[in-house]
């Protein structure tokens, strides 16, 4: 009885139990013999000594050498069979001579022995070589038994099921008359297995008749072999793993290198994030980075560092306002001057022609020097133009139905001798109609802010248009602002299509500077007037824009354009210029949009046109042209100006440095 053997049954060699059978306690460990088999009754049990007596120094097998013995199932081992070679010297071990037992196999050669499954030894056989001399180890002689197997060498013999061993063949670990004979299996080489060979039947081995008439028992049945290995554990060790779940990368690398993770702290878990998120901080920068140094630089803008305004010294100008009335005076781009009277809607007259030639001039512009569109003369103009006998209307008596008159000599027969059918001519041209064109006029006086101003006709000739000196006077500003339109009320005579020379009703013109624009006259409107002028100050003409209303001292248009006059040239001498910026003063820089500054200077003297106690506007900007995005000192890159309008005053600003692209610094940091 062992560890892992199986306990022979009763019905074998009872003389296995003395003191000198063939395996100890300790031989029998793995040994193994066929299930539901037992070797028959007369088998002899391994003898020990010469003469049929049992020693125990002369024990087939050893106690430690039956550890891994195996005894191949179902198969016995021959008696007369001849050991295999000794696998250290290669010679056979010799059985023993005269009848003395002599070692077939060595001890340590019997580790890995293995009975071919299928095949017992045949009687006569002699055993295998002794591996440790190389002889042959001889088996019994004059039917001495001699020792098989030594102790060590009955490891893995396996006894092949199904089998039993010869009535008269001799059990392994008789003594050391038993050959140690031992064949090297070797449990698994380090290449791929090999594809499993096909059984080849092996004939049944014919047995050797014995001197003695002992009886041969017949072998017990033969059990089926057990199925195939790969069967067995088709159902049994077919398992299905579930993948776990991953693991920490220190852990990972623990299990590499056999050595157990540290255990967890603060600062393990601080570094061990740290080279985690380091590597992709360290990306994300890298890709930031980029996108920031090719991204499109912003527009570089000019920014003012001057003061914005600048505020003349002195009370408020005195002006010799008319005695009855109402009037008002003011300067393009620097506001009102002053106004005097009630601001109250009045009959304006021929005035409203200003209105009419604004909207012609606006909507069908044309520059100065040139005649404008051609305009065809229709039969109303004609008779109308005879109405300056019939109802003293101031007309242009040389038009015939069928002529053509261009737009410039219209304005010009509007402006001048202040023809009514030539302003009702106009406004059919224009808006198809006469009354589509007043809503047309009106829609401008809204436009322009003149809130206390109605139009009701073209020419003026009705009580019903009216308006203020000061509506009138935001009108004027406006006209002051087209060349073209200028460049005929400042004429003082016109000549005609037909040859015929026009006087220019507003007497101001050619004195003082003065650029005319339009007079209007009735009984009930009184003498009106709305005139311009101009101041040479420094580089700049500041312009005046002037209204008077409401004179009803006769003559009327004498009364009206000498008010008028006294009003201009007062007006004339309050104005003066004071310099504001110096030539080469910083008046601003240059912002890339990334931090970069670069200093701005005027090229010139600044001059601010007004009067005392105005305060004028200073404005910095690019005048219309591209910054660039770098530049030399001195290069031209914006425009000071002061005041508003067509009199303000510009000054061009250059670099006081060379304008350089931002750096890759700047690139780098900017936001947004």
């Amino acid at each position: 009885t062992t560890a892992f053997g199986v306990v022979v049954p009763d019905s074998a060699s009872k003389d296995a139990e003395k003191p000198g059978a063939a395996e100890s306690e300790r031989t029998a460990v793995f040994r193994a013999l066929k299930p539901d088999t037992a070797p028959a009754a007369d088998k002899k049990p391994a003898e020990a000594a010469k003469d049929g007596k049992v020693g125990a120094s002369e024990a087939a097998d050893s106690e430690r050498t039956a550890v891994f013995r195996a005894v191949k199932p179902g198969s016995a081992p021959a008696v007369d069979k001849k050991p295999a070679q000794d696998p250290r010297s290669g010679k056979p071990a010799e059985a023993a001579k005269d009848g003395k037992p002599e070692a077939a196999d060595s001890e340590r050669t019997a580790v890995f022995r293995a009975v071919k499954p299928g095949s017992a030894p045949a009687v006569d056989k002699k055993p295998a070589q002794d591996p440790r001399s190389g002889k042959p180890a001889e088996a019994a002689k004059d039917g001495k038994p001699e020792a098989a197997d030594s102790e060590r060498t009955a490891v893995f013999r396996a006894v092949k099921p199904g089998s039993a061993p010869a009535a008269d063949e001799k059990p392994a670990g008789a003594g050391k008359a038993d050959a140690r004979s031992s064949t090297f299996v070797p449990l698994r080489g380090d290449g791929p297995a090999a594809p499993p060979k096909p059984a080849t039947p092996q004939p049944a081995p014919k047995p050797t008749p014995k001197p003695t008439p002992t009886p041969t028992p017949k072998p017990a049945a033969a059990t089926p072999p057990p199925p195939p290995a790969a069967a067995r554990l088709d159902s049994s060790e077919r398992t299905t793993q579930q993948p776990l779940p991953p693991r920490p990368p220190l852990d990972m690398l623990a299990d590499l290198t056999n050595n157990p993770p540290p255990p967890p702290s603060p600062l393990r878990t601080a570094v061990r994030r740290f080279k985690i998120y380091a590597p992709i901080v360290l990306l994300l920068a890298i890709v930031l980075a980029v996108v920031q140094l090719v991204r499109p630089l912003p527009a570089p803008k000019l920014r003012m560092t001057a003061k914005s305004t600048y505020a003349f010294p002195g009370g408020a100008p005195e002006l010799p306002w008319p005695t009855e009335g109402q009037a008002s005076m003011a300067a393009a781009g620097l506001g009102t001057i002053g106004s005097f009277g009630e601001q109250k809607p009045v009959p304006i007259a021929s005035v409203t022609k200003s209105m009419t030639a604004y909207i012609i001039l606006r909507d069908h512009p044309f520059k100065k020097g040139e005649k404008g569109a051609m305009i065809d003369v229709d039969k109303t103009a004609e008779t109308e133009g005879q109405k300056d006998k019939s109802d003293n209307e101031s007309t242009l008596n040389t038009v015939k139905e069928g002529d053509k008159i261009s737009a410039y000599d219209a304005v010009a027969a509007l402006m001048i001798p202040s023809a009514n059918n030539i302003a009702r001519l106009l406004a059919r041209w224009d808006a198809g109609s006469q009354e589509a064109f007043v809503k047309k006029m009106n829609d401008t006086a809204k436009e322009l802010g003149m809130t206390n101003t109605t139009y009701t006709d073209p020419s003026g000739l009705d009580a019903t248009t009216v308006s203020t000196a000061e509506d009138q006077v935001k009108l004027g500003l406006k006209i002051v602002e087209i060349p073209a339109l200028v460049d005929i009320t400042r004429m003082p005579s016109w000549v005609d299509p037909s040859g015929k020379t026009w006087p220019n009703w507003n007497r101001l013109v050619p004195y003082n500077d003065s650029l005319g624009i339009k007079t209007g006259t009735t009984t009930k409107a009184g003498g009106n007037l709305l005139f311009a002028a101009q101041k040479k100050v420094g580089d700049t003409n500041q312009l005046i824009v002037g209204a008077v209303l409401g004179q009803h001292k006769p003559p009327i248009i004498d009364t009206v354009i000498g008010a008028s006059k006294t009003l201009l040239v007062a007006t004339q001498k309050s104005i003066e210029g004071a310099t504001v910026v110096k030539k080469g003063d910083v008046v601003g820089y240059v912002d890339d949009g990334l931090g970069g500054r670069t200093p701005v200077v005027a090229t010139a003297d600044v001059q601010a046109v007004g009067w005392s106690s105005l305060t004028v506007a200073l404005k910095l900007g690019d005048g219309g042209t591209k910054i660039p995005q770098t530049a030399k000192a001195g290069t031209r890159v914006g425009v000071l100006t002061v005041g508003e309008g067509a009199s303000q005053v510009k000054v061009p600003v250059a670099l006081q440095r060379e304008l350089a692209a931002p750096g890759a610094g700047s690139k780098l940091t900017r936001i947004g």
